[in-house]
């Protein structure tokens, strides 16, 4: 049952099962979503204990359409994990940072006003279809049972494999040097902040991701998404 009102929150039983389509804010992490609504969801109800699980996590940089599930529905969380993503966004030439986003500082600089529009559309395209992916070592993959971000923040060294993924649209929506915006339709397991990453690497330059936000998964839209806010205080009611 995807919840389309916000009116239908007060009439759920969330322990047979809902799916929730949820507006993640920034600074966010997908599983703060994910506590924030159950301890919501559980006092709602009146029980101690409910599965809540997301669908596809967002960096806490990123913001837009995150899939909920509950109770027994939980169980139908990989069906939509599978489902392709589509991101609008922005990054930077320039510059490049260890978490290929702006969550961390920018570690070195490099001239970018020599690079020309050609080149950008030239390798715009050389993005498009089936490419191998090198994911950030700041990302949730885990290593031995660790997710690697937190070994990269200790300072251990990080070793990832690249996958394969597949970019199905990749549009430059606007060129404003050295800031580059964009929309990218991908699948399963696709990493923006290395589209944005390599992007820079194969310009013999930098780039990071300074804005993310996702707009589709499969056929469901963050228009028809609530805020978090907006669910909590429904449930409170």
């Amino acid at each position: 049952m995807i919840l389309n009102q916000l009116e239908d929150y007060k009439h759920t039983d969330f322990s047979s099962g809902a799916v929730l389509l949820v507006d993640k804010p920034l600074g966010w992490t997908s599983f703060d979503v994910v506590n924030k609504l159950r301890y919501a969801l559980s006092r709602k109800m009146g029980v101690k204990k409910l599965k809540v699980g997301h669908a596809g996590t967002l960096d806490p940089m990123a913001t837009g359409l995150l899939i909920i599930c509950t109770g027994k529905l939980t169980k139908t969380i990989e069906s939509y994990q599978g489902m392709g993503k589509t991101y609008i966004g922005s990054f930077e030439l320039g510059a490049r940072t260890l978490s290929y986003d702006s969550e961390s500082e920018i570690e070195e600089r490099y001239p970018y006003k020599h690079i020309r529009e050609s080149e950008i559309e030239k390798l715009r395209q050389s993005f498009l279809g089936e490419i191998d992916q090198m994911p950030p070592v700041f990302s949730a993959i885990k290593i031995k049972g660790q997710p690697a971000y937190k070994l990269a923040r200790k300072g251990k060294e990080v070793a990832l494999k690249s996958r394969k993924v597949t970019i199905e649209q990749f549009d430059i929506t606007k060129l404003d040097l050295p800031n580059i915006e964009f929309e990218i339709a991908c699948s399963k397991g696709t990493y923006i902040r290395s589209i944005a990453h390599d992007f820079g690497q194969k310009l013999n330059n930098g780039a990071f991701l300074t804005q993310l936000r996702r707009t589709k998964i499969g056929d469901y839209d963050v228009k028809d998404a609530f805020s978090v806010f907006d669910i909590v205080d429904k449930l409170a009611e």
